[in-house]
């Protein structure tokens, strides 16, 4: 009996002892899954710092063509204010009107290249959608709440209102 209680000592010392087993199995599988969170976390770092190199990518695109816009635009305003310069050379009245209105001319120009349209409120009924009334004029001549002078002109930009115009709208004089 001696052997056999001999031998199954050395088979427990042998690595057949179940809890030693799982023992081992469980630390292998944790060394595994460690190795796998510490892969994942620099994964993880590594996305976080390329969504950070993508937004900051975005953000100076975004300045740049906001500064190409503004250069682009203001390039526009140089030959009306050459314009403007030119007719201030003038000394006779004629020559300053011609200048002054190659300058309307001018911004007019590039307002519509730039897709900005007048509103056209003289002669319409008043819309308080495209004009503010800064005032009202009796008159015989026109009908109640006709435009009949414009103080300050209306502009669009595509549907939207860049800006009312500013009216006077007309009121029927009471007739007795």
């Amino acid at each position: 009996m001696d052997t056999e209680a001999q031998a199954a000592a050395d088979d427990v010392r042998v690595g057949d002892d179940p809890s030693i087993a799982a023992e081992s199995e469980a630390a292998a599988k944790l060394a595994a899954a460690e190795a796998l969170a510490e892969e994942r976390y620099r994964d993880l770092q590594y996305a976080r710092a390329e969504i950070e190199n993508v937004r900051k990518r975005a953000v100076r695109s975004a300045e740049d063509r906001l500064l190409a816009g503004r250069k682009s635009m203001l390039g526009k305003f140089l030959p009306v204010l050459d314009n403007l310069q030119r007719a201030m050379a003038f000394d006779d009245g004629d020559g300053l009107r011609g200048g002054l209105n190659a300058t309307l001319k001018g911004f007019e120009s590039l307002l519509a290249s730039e897709g900005i349209v007048a509103v056209e409120t003289l002669g319409k009924p008043f819309d308080p959608h495209l004009a503010e009334a800064i005032a009202t004029r009796e008159t015989a001549d026109h009908e109640d709440d006709v435009v009949i002078e414009e103080a300050q002109r209306g502009y669009r930009l595509g549907d939207d209102l860049l800006r009312p115009a500013m009216v006077v709208v007309a009121k029927k004089v009471n007739a007795q």
